[in-house]
């Protein structure tokens, strides 16, 4: 079967592609710019084509054939690729469909990890501990792993540990064998238009699942999360060896005490300076608590917080809850939002906007350019910790800068 990605580099549809491939599949795409997997497509022997995504390369394949088209939420229904895939009478679907496919063809036992905190660094949690014991499972991750590739299937695979995102409810498309779940709040209000929306897709989610761990965390315990996440993978690690966690429970916590960690997870660029996926007030609070603590580890002289929000449309939904968010942080510089699926109907917020509501911290605008990358370095020079955090490109644009 001949499967074309578009979108195929970042961390949504690479580790799907990757899978595939290992599956048996031909699989080929694009993408505008090389995202996080692109360089692990190319290692898988995948054709990646990079540019304007103006349907040329999707025009060329088509004469071959294609059985399936499979395109990221981030897609616009006026893609070119998108349009000439619908024109062309193909398969044409986002990739819970093609996922859910995958799995149903190669008889695997779903592990649904989902929530609004915690899914992905619980994921690869479960990934790692599941592959120290040598247990038979296939895998994808939304980020990339030190350890290991972010998609993954083998002949004789049992299982399948999979990253579920909520958002477009992709997750209701799946039953899983078990579903874990370490936290649930409130997020993409573009999609779930309520609280009350968001927290029903997750109970028909659990419904939908065939056993489930949850912890239950509330949203002012987020800071525990580290902990629940090392509980969830553990759980999960003996329901896959059939076995009661207390008869496990010492060979899983060494196991997780040598967790590596994941790509934008409090992820250590260069000496003081860090990059993570934090763009909800709840997870910076929980990062900054975690930077304040390795910043008195290292012995540095304060925290030096740089951030990009992600999405004008929630930015509108929790912009109340920045106002103590940054209390663990010494400076902050504000970025401006990272515009993607957006209500062009609401007044797109500035970093001025964030500012004025903020408690305690002295906040400054900033944008990503040289003056910037000066300040860093000077900062460094000062042995601060520095800290990124954002869901957008100003995470390629600092590793540019080391």
């Amino acid at each position: 079967m001949n499967i074309y990605i578009s979108g195929i580099s970042g961390t949504g549809m690479g580790p799907l592609a990757l899978m595939a491939k290992a599956a048996g599949f031909n699989v080929y795409g694009s993408d505008l710019a090389k995202g996080a997997i692109y360089n692990e497509l190319i290692k898988a022997g995948i054709e990646v084509e990079i540019g304007l995504q103006d349907g040329e390369f999707l025009k060329n394949k088509l004469k071959n054939g294609i059985d399936w088209f499979v395109y990221t939420s981030a897609l616009p229904e006026s893609h070119p690729e998108l349009v000439l895939a619908k024109e062309s009478g193909i398969k044409t679907t986002k990739r819970d469909d093609f996922t859910a496919y995958l799995v149903e063809k190669l008889n695997l036992k779903m592990v649904a990890v989902a929530g609004t905190h915690g899914k992905t660094t619980t994921t690869a949690m479960i990934i790692w501990a599941s592959l120290q014991m040598k247990l038979p499972i296939s895998y994808i991750v939304g980020t990339t792993l030190g350890f290991t590739s972010s998609g993954s299937y083998k002949k004789g695979d049992e299982f399948f540990v999979y990253e579920a995102d909520e958002y477009d409810r992709n997750f209701l498309k799946y039953h899983p064998w078990l579903a874990v779940i370490p936290s649930v709040s409130y997020d993409h209000p573009d999609i779930y238009k309520t609280k009350v929306d968001y927290l029903e897709a997750f109970s028909q989610f659990e419904n939908q699942s065939k056993e489930v761990i949850k912890t239950g965390l509330e949203e002012d315990k987020f800071n525990l999360a580290g902990a629940v996440r090392r509980i969830d993978a553990g759980l999960a690690a003996a329901a896959i060896l059939k076995m009661s966690p207390n008869s496990i429970e010492k060979e899983v916590i060494n196991i997780l005490n040598r967790f590596p960690g994941v790509g934008r997870r409090f992820e250590r660029l260069a000496d003081g300076l860090y990059t993570d996926y934090a763009h909800h007030p709840e997870e910076i609070a929980a990062t900054l608590e975690i930077a304040k603590e390795e910043n008195e580890r290292l012995g540095k002289n304060g925290v030096v917080a740089i951030y990009e929000p992600h999405q004008n449309s929630r930015q509108h939904e929790v912009r109340d809850g920045y106002r103590s968010a940054f209390k663990n942080a010494d400076k902050l510089f504000w970025l401006p939002t990272y515009l993607t699926r957006e209500n062009e109907n609401l007044k797109v917020l500035k970093p001025a906007d964030f500012i004025k509501d903020l408690e305690n911290i002295d906040a400054v605008p900033a944008d990503l350019n040289d003056s910037l990358k000066q300040v860093i370095k000077n900062y460094l020079k000062e042995n601060y910790l520095v800290l990124l955090m954002t869901a957008g490109p100003a995470d390629a644009w600092l590793r540019d800068i080391i």
